[in-house]
């Protein structure tokens, strides 16, 4: 049909153009941002093209969702403004004809968000999260550049030195700051980093110095040493014992369904129904009186969207603060929304109706103008 045709070659075009901007600017910002984390010595420089690769995958779901409804909301309201929408209506198609062309390019998004929401995303997160861990827990020289000063991972020790041995074990003229109780200074021509019994990583430093001071006192007390032990990490520490919800499978968040892991569910079961839903709403919003513009019509559809959104961000903090159970939280939003797209879509498509609640409003004002004529 040509008009299922038409409107299918629009859509497409449409959501190629709006999600090649949505996802280079998020890209953008996601670079400078995980850039700025490498230089604050967070994360290892080379692991930045996964990092990006990861927050890529990490953001698509929402980026897809947004892409389907803006899309739609923008071909809907060109019709209406370019006046197409007279001649399909005027040909006996109704606004509900629009709902297959729409689900024939939305159903395949909603399913490849489904996928990234549901398994993509949260491999994608162990990974990242596996990234940094794996980076945080190196040995705190090994994270340091020759003569440059770095803060240790604990933020307790400063380090400089002048060289590192291209294996890691060795580093010379080494520099340490340590803070606590009393302020010490250590300062050595050499060091090598090393693995005891009981799996702690130490720096043994050899011919140096150790200036200690206590805050408030002019004393300082200088010590000669020819070894001195740095521990620069404890032993037997998992990688995965701090993993945030996100980065735990949907598997293991329906097997374990403890309020924070219900709230993370919650949030990638919604994804794929809110861009399914959001595209079935934008049918309604997208209405525009081509004499007074479409910019207030516009704002009100987005304003809603990021309303829905936030009700689910909302409600997934009552569900990880036991406020809500999982259940009630996902039919209620999602039926309520569901219901309201079907009563949008039954008020744009029966406009004409004599029994239209516009229509009969203004009947009824009519009627009492014509009835304080009469009277007058």
């Amino acid at each position: 049909m040509i008009f299922q045709r038409a409107i299918r070659r629009e859509l497409l075009n449409t959501v190629g153009a709006v999600f090649t901007a949505l996802f280079t600017i998020v890209m953008t910002v996601m670079l400078i941002r995980i850039l700025g984390e490498a230089a604050a010595g967070k994360i290892a420089p080379s692991d930045v093209a996964a990092m990006l690769g990861f927050a890529s995958l990490g953001y698509l779901p929402v980026i897809i969702s947004l892409t389907a409804f803006i899309a739609v909301l923008t071909v809907v309201a060109r019709s209406y403004q370019d006046s197409e929408m007279v001649v399909w209506l005027a040909s006996g198609l109704s606004l509900r004809q629009w709902i297959g062309p729409v689900l024939s390019i939305g159903v395949p998004m909603v399913v490849i968000t489904a996928a990234l929401s549901i398994w993509l995303t949260p491999w994608a997160n162990r990974n990242s999260a596996e990234y940094k861990e794996r980076f945080q827990q190196r040995e705190d020289v090994a994270r340091v550049s020759p003569g440059k000063f770095q803060e240790s991972a604990s933020g307790d020790k400063m380090y400089f030195v002048e060289g590192v041995a291209d294996d890691l074990s060795k580093v010379k003229n080494i520099f340490v700051r340590e803070a606590g109780q009393r302020d010490g200074v250590v300062s050595a021509e050499e060091g090598t980093i090393s693995v005891t019994e009981t799996g702690e990583k130490t720096l043994q430093l050899f011919r140096g110095r150790r200036y200690e001071s206590a805050p408030g006192t002019p004393e300082i007390r200088v010590i000669e040493f020819e070894r001195y032990t740095l521990v620069l990490s404890q032993s037997g520490r998992d990688l995965a014992s701090n993993r945030a919800a996100r980065a735990l499978t949907t598997t293991h968040l329906i097997e374990q369904p403890t309020p924070a892991n219900l709230s993370e569910l919650m949030w990638r079961i919604s994804i794929p129904v809110m861009c399914l839903l959001q595209m079935l709403i934008a049918i309604p919003l997208g209405f525009v009186n081509p004499r007074r513009g479409r910019g207030l019509n516009l704002m009100i559809a987005l304003l809603l969207a990021i309303t829905y959104s936030n009700v689910v961000g909302i409600l997934q903090g009552a569900i990880s603060g036991n406020r809500v159970t999982f259940s009630m939280a996902f039919w209620l939003l999602h039926l309520s929304v569901f219901l309201l797209s079907v009563l949008l879509l039954y008020w744009r498509d029966n406009t004409n109706s004599h029994w239209h609640p516009a229509r009969l409003v203004g009947s009824t004002r009519n009627f009492f103008l014509s009835l304080r004529g009469t009277s007058a």
